[in-house]
């Protein structure tokens, strides 16, 4: 039978000598639980003393004979109470902490969600002003009374607390799921592979202090000679010459033999030696910077991405081999971005790019890198690559305006042409366009016209605002709108919409998209042409970078927007 919330009525405590109980019914006094918490957490804790307290008032209120999981709103002293008292742990996961920095925590039935909560009531507690002491830290621990502390908790008993049935969030009835176990590629030890390509300790997060700095890397012995001695040596890399404010380039590349002439052109860009080329004296513990950035760019090339064969300076730069929508694994960046010696730079994921242009750059740092830290780096990279180009289909677009005053002819309409130059800028065109009121009916009859017309994308325009009167949300519902996201982190264009009807996209654009020039319609209508499904978390991560800046002069994408 299904437990509701208002069949977890508070109770009153029954009057017995006890001072808490445990899952079994095993009941401790005042005394023995202060014994009992001693021996477990180390010391009697205020917190812990009322704790226990706290999870005999849940148990008393929980019906009888269910399987409870526990959550605790604090990290601190209360998880140890329900520890102790229940076979809730963090270890088995039957005990979710979700520190929210409230000391309360909830017993409910594992498998409907239903359950009580108790917590430490700030008006329960105003009358005991030691207890008010210790809680709000008006006294430093040194100066509080612990005896009296200790002697009011227990005549105060459960009336320091409230509580109140709740219903518990479907996410904390999952069974925890361990999922694939992999090894890391820069650590070696094995890790939950939901945590990334690497693990968590070499993302950063090692709580452990490394022996060993990283700008102690190891290098190989490498054969150099003076610069006027280097005629007709072959040179091991790419040597660059700047001039401040004009010319950065290779002046000399590897393998080149130097010249004469070469000799007094190396000593003006002041060089005293040059290294030489001398595979044969290097072991297979090391991997030239040429050779890695080369291995590192085939990993990372996805499909529509071209790069450099042959290195400049050591540097691979990757290319768009066709227009599109440039997408970037961003974990696996950061993942490789991790291994020593190694680095990646791309431009910003989801910018539209055109064939040609340029998308990012890999390179070994030094001149050498370990064969271990190289592998590592390939490692990481796996099978999945990095940059991708996607294509943007050609969309049917159909535009429906919605506004009364537009329907009658009040007000001439402005949105039509800001949409149809939008879309065609991307390749799209205009399938058809209906100007309705401010209606249910009206937009459901005005979608299904633009959809029996061919339109394979719809972007509905204004009538997405708090007013009322604007309906545009419940005409889609009613024309058969499915996973609707209302509302984006994103300035100008709060009020977006996103949806489906069957296989047909749906974007609603707010009415700011008639004054401002650029709007979250540019950085929404990409993913959608690219047939990039947008999530709540996907919208969310925009709003990093989503306020425009309403420049003058607007010169998107050539700015901060989206970016």
């Amino acid at each position: 039978m299904k437990t509701k919330p208002e069949d977890l009525k508070t109770q009153k405590p029954s009057d017995t000598p006890r001072w808490c109980r445990d899952h079994s019914g095993n009941v401790y006094t005042y005394e023995e639980y202060f014994d009992f918490i001693t021996s477990f957490h180390g010391y009697p804790a205020p917190g812990l003393i009322i704790g226990g307290r706290m999870v005999d008032l849940a148990l008393e209120q929980l019906p009888r004979g269910i399987l409870f999981d526990a959550i605790c709103e604090t990290s601190y002293c209360l998880p140890d109470a329900i520890q102790m008292l229940t076979l809730c742990t963090t270890g088995n996961a039957w005990l979710k902490v979700v520190n929210l920095g409230r000391f309360a925590l909830t017993l409910y039935d594992k498998f409907e969600g239903t359950g009580v909560r108790v917590f430490l009531d700030p008006a329960k507690i105003k009358p005991w002003q030691e207890i008010m002491n210790w809680f709000y830290k008006l006294k430093p621990k040194a100066e509080q009374d612990t005896p009296l502390l200790r002697e009011q908790i227990r005549i105060a008993g459960s009336d320091l607390f409230s509580s109140e049935p709740v219903q518990v969030h479907p996410r904390y009835l999952k069974k925890r799921e361990l999922g694939k176990t992999i090894n890391c590629p820069i650590c070696g030890e094995a890790f939950p592979m939901r945590h990334g390509t690497i693990c968590r300790g070499c993302q950063g997060q090692t709580p452990y202090i490394s022996d060993e700095p990283e700008s102690a890397s190891p290098a190989p012995h490498l054969i150099a000679i003076p610069v006027e001695e280097s005629q007709g040596a072959v040179l091991l890399h790419d040597m660059t010459r700047i001039i401040p404010g004009e010319k950065k380039g290779a002046a000399f590349k590897r393998g080149q033999v130097v010249t004469p002439g070469d000799v007094c052109r190396l000593q003006t860009m002041g060089k005293s030696r040059v290294y030489l080329d001398n595979p044969e004296g290097l072991d297979d513990r090391w991997v030239h910077e040429d050779n890695a950035a080369l291995a590192f760019a085939h990993a990372m090339a996805g499909t529509g991405v071209v790069f450099t064969e042959k290195p400049s300076e050591g540097k691979v730069t990757f290319t768009a081999a066709r227009d599109g929508l440039l997408k970037i694994r961003e974990d696996l960046l950061e993942g490789f971005n991790m291994v020593p010696d190694v680095m990646c730079a791309t431009r910003k994921g989801y910018s539209v790019v055109s064939k040609g242009r340029q998308l990012g750059g890999t390179r070994a740092i030094p001149l050498y890198i370990s064969k271990t830290n190289f592998q590592k780096a390939m490692a990481v990279l796996g099978d999945e690559p990095i940059l991708e180009v996607l294509p943007m289909r050609r969309a049917n677009v159909g535009i429906l305006i919605t506004g009364t005053e537009v329907f009658q002819g009040l007000i001439k309409d402005g949105f039509g042409s800001v949409i149809k130059s939008k879309v065609e800028a991307l390749g799209c065109k205009v399938a058809g366009s209906v100007i309705v009121p401010d209606d249910r009916k009206a937009i459901t009859e005005g979608i299904g016209q633009l959809i029996h017309g061919g339109a394979d994308l719809l972007i509905t325009t204004a009538g997405l605002s708090v007013d009322p009167d604007d309906v545009t949300r419940q005409g889609l519902v009613d024309a058969g709108a499915t996973d609707m996201l209302y509302g984006a982190p994103i300035l100008p264009g709060a009020m977006t919409l996103l949806a489906r009807i069957e296989k047909i996209p749906v974007i609603g654009v707010p009415a700011c998209a008639l004054y401002f020039k650029t709007t979250s319609l540019d950085l929404v209508l990409p993913r959608i042409l690219a047939q990039e499904s947008i999530t709540r978390r996907d919208l969310a991560r925009m709003g990093h970078g989503a306020f425009c800046l309403s420049c003058k002069e607007c010169k998107f994408p050539r700015c901060s927007f989206g970016k």
